[in-house]
């Protein structure tokens, strides 16, 4: 008998202190740690929304920046903190769906080790060609690339970018040949192609963008489900006659496994108070991507049903990294 009353109150002890973390969360800074180095647009991002954060919470939210390693030295770091809420991984479509399908020595399984909090945001990308192609649209490039075979070439970031996966699967679905030229990241790649030296590339809305008006490239297909806001005139892939093909670049917050659901919780409401506010959307926007939110569990189907998609990718390709 005094066994069981013991047992009964440590459950109640249990049960009542589960939502008491999340009126007491947070209480100390928060760290958000960003797999890339200071400077790039990811690093920008998860600034923009620390910032958010740290307004709405009532406390500091300082970013960590550890790049490298396909995201695996950022993912290391969240899982071996303490799964209190303090620190979370400001997550990409590569660190988190590319990387771990190729990668095989991650030091973390992200799907075991780490939780979906919520979608942060989504940024398609653009086909662009070289100018001096005689090729206006996405038919025309498919024409001119199946009477061609080989004759085309495309620039990446470099093996396993998405860049790179995602020119792949263009060739799949449309059952076309073309060059792979790797470049070590997007701005010697896209230097390339403006002097002619490649014929195209899937670059992110906001640069191709940039590229195009120097006169040296054309746009003719944007990548994601949808025309985009600064570009309504672009049509996207399966508009042009590539069905089923969608490619939207993404990022999201994710929590280390083990973590109270009622402190994922508050982070996924704040998420999506963040997504609501008009400077915020704003200053997103400014950056080229929609600022959104989704509950974890839509955003765990989403994480797994785009790692499935870019396994296939690389097991069709026989994609490697460096």
């Amino acid at each position: 008998m005094r066994r069981t009353l013991l047992l009964s109150a440590l459950a109640s002890a249990l049960l009542v202190s589960l939502p008491s973390q999340a009126q007491t969360y947070p209480n100390k800074p928060i760290r958000m740690i960003v797999p890339f180095a200071a400077g790039g647009s990811s690093d920008v991002m998860a600034r923009g929304l620390g910032k958010q954060l740290a307004e709405q919470m009532g406390t500091q939210v300082v970013i960590e920046n550890r790049p490298g390693g396909g995201g695996g030295p950022a993912m290391e770091a969240v899982v071996k903190s303490p799964a209190d809420g303090h620190t979370l991984l400001y997550g990409t479509i590569g660190t988190n769906s590319v990387a771990p399908v190729l990668f095989k020595n991650l030091p973390v399984d992200p799907n075991r080790d780490l939780l979906p909090v919520s979608l942060l945001a989504l940024n398609p990308s653009v086909l662009i060609v070289h100018a001096g192609l005689p090729i206006q649209s996405l038919p025309e490039l498919i024409a001119y690339a199946k009477a061609n075979p080989g004759k085309l070439s495309y620039a990446s970031a470099g093996n396993g970018s998405i860049s790179h996966l995602a020119t792949e699967l263009l060739k799949t679905t449309a059952q076309i040949d073309m060059l792979h030229v790797p470049y070590k990241g997007g701005g010697a790649a896209s230097a390339d192609l403006l002097a002619g030296n490649v014929s195209l590339m899937i670059e992110t809305i906001t640069n191709a963008q940039t590229l195009v008006k120097t006169g040296k490239v054309r746009a003719i297909a944007n990548s994601g489900s949808r025309r985009w806001p600064t570009a309504p005139d672009l049509p996207t892939f399966a508009e042009a006659g590539v069905p089923g093909y969608q490619v939207d670049s993404w990022t999201g917050l994710f929590i280390a496994a083990g973590t109270p659901k009622a402190i994922v919780d508050r982070l996924n409401s704040e998420v999506a108070k963040a997504s609501r506010d008009p400077g915020y959307r704003q200053a997103m926007t400014q950056l080229g991507v929609e600022a959104t939110s989704s509950t974890p569990e839509a955003f765990t189907a989403f994480v797994r049903a785009e790692m499935a998609k870019w396994a296939r990718v690389v097991q069709l390709t026989g994609t490697k990294v460096d």
